[in-house]
């Protein structure tokens, strides 16, 4: 019989494989960005010493006491060289807390640091928290801003599925030490809301979500725009919608910003999701647009359609045929890492470069909003490329 310690050896080099296993990009099917061959991140590559307990004593049949159920969802920014998440750790509580992993390359070698990050709580502290999209700001702070979820107390009595969502808000200078700024104020609930990373007009600038309660957009239009005259007291005053939601389009249920934008030499380039219903549920993608340089929150290229869909074992998990983002890093050379969760279980990476993005925004059409529209852009293309091939031929 192998001894305690031999058999934490073979655990800890067996775990140290997963973490070490070399990625590889496949083939582009589009043009657009590549997806790599493995998840960059899952439940099983959170550290060995957050699950088991290693104490023979309480813990002789060597069993996990604490369990993880996902990893998904995850902010990211480059720090001191290294690509870093920001991710979504759910338990097999069900409760989410974040924890950041570093690679040296963003494409694999993903390492969790060694605690998780401790989040300080307000007086009313909320039940669960998710979804950090983190802004390196121009004014010297990291901002990340999430969804505080709390029970909603006006829910009928017994019923214990009504939440209520706002925006918390945290600082920090070195990813170490956080400082818990109040909640957004606003009028709705916000599940999604993200800071440009420069002054406008001298106030911050916030992407927002407002939607009736904490499941349906209702009579929220889509993706909004705020500014904040102070980030430590953040209250929206008046919300103008940038980026609206469509009937029978990717985003007709409700639409939400994923990361900070990207600035680029032609326009604020922006990774959006959307949500439909379909037969089997709600169905979420990621979508591109793009923003004006001079108006970050006028509108300038809309391509139609979906710029990222689930498909093979993405589509599988705790909540199926989801793709979600709000991290991307954008590198000096022009590469952009693109971090995604799948169905609410994994992290995937898909890279592209800026120039692509900004090719895809500038020059995909946008949706007609009817099928006879669809069939009108297509027809176009098809003549102009007719015309092309007879030359080549």
């Amino acid at each position: 019989m192998k001894s305690y310690k031999q058999q934490i050896k073979e655990m800890r080099e067996k775990h140290e494989k997963l973490l070490a296993r070399k990625n590889e990009p496949l083939p582009g099917e589009n043009g657009w960005y590549n997806r790599y061959r493995y998840p960059v991140l899952t439940a099983t590559h959170t550290p060995l010493h957050w699950r088991v307990d290693f104490d023979p004593e309480t813990n002789p049949f060597l069993m996990e006491r604490i369990g993880m159920n996902a990893t998904m969802n995850a902010g990211a920014i480059k720090w001191n060289g290294r690509y870093l998440m920001m991710v979504r750790v759910e338990g097999a509580d069900r409760k989410s807390f974040f924890a950041i992993a570093e690679s040296p390359n963003g494409t694999d070698n993903f390492r969790f640091w060694d605690y998780p990050v401790e989040i300080p709580e307000l007086d009313d502290p909320a039940t669960n928290t998710y979804d950090m999209r983190l802004t390196a700001h121009e004014d010297g702070w990291i901002y990340g801003i999430f969804c505080a979820e709390r029970f909603d107390e006006t829910a009928a009595p017994g019923d214990l599925s009504r939440a209520k969502a706002s925006a918390g808000i945290v600082r920090t200078k070195d990813l170490i030490t956080w400082e818990r700024l109040p909640d957004l104020v606003s009028s709705s609930q916000q599940r999604n809301v993200v800071l440009h990373p420069e002054f406008v007009e001298g106030k911050y600038a916030l992407y927002t979500r407002p939607q009736d309660n904490f499941i349906d957009a209702g009579k929220g239009q889509g993706i909004g725009w705020a500014l904040i005259d102070d980030m430590t007291r953040a209250v929206v005053m008046e919300e103008t919608i940038i980026d609206r939601r469509y009937y029978h389009t990717i985003k007709e249920v409700k639409n939400g910003e994923g990361p900070a934008p990207i600035k680029t030499p032609q326009g604020w380039l922006h990774l959006a999701h959307g949500v439909r219903a379909c037969a089997a549920g709600l169905r979420y993608v990621l979508y591109l647009y793009m923003t004006s340089l001079e108006d970050p929150s006028k509108l300038i290229a809309s391509p139609g359609g979906y710029f990222m869909a689930p498909q093979g074992e993405e589509r599988v998990g705790d909540v199926s045929n989801v793709l979600f983002s709000n991290g991307w890093i954008a590198d000096e050379d022009g590469r952009v890492f693109i971090y995604y969760a799948s169905s609410d279980t994994r992290m995937h990476v898909a890279t592209t470069t800026v120039e692509r993005l900004v090719d895809y925004c500038l020059h995909t059409p946008e949706d007609g909003l009817t099928s006879g529209a669809s069939v009108r852009i297509l027809k176009k293309q098809i003549e102009r490329n007719l015309e092309i091939l007879k030359t080549i031929d």
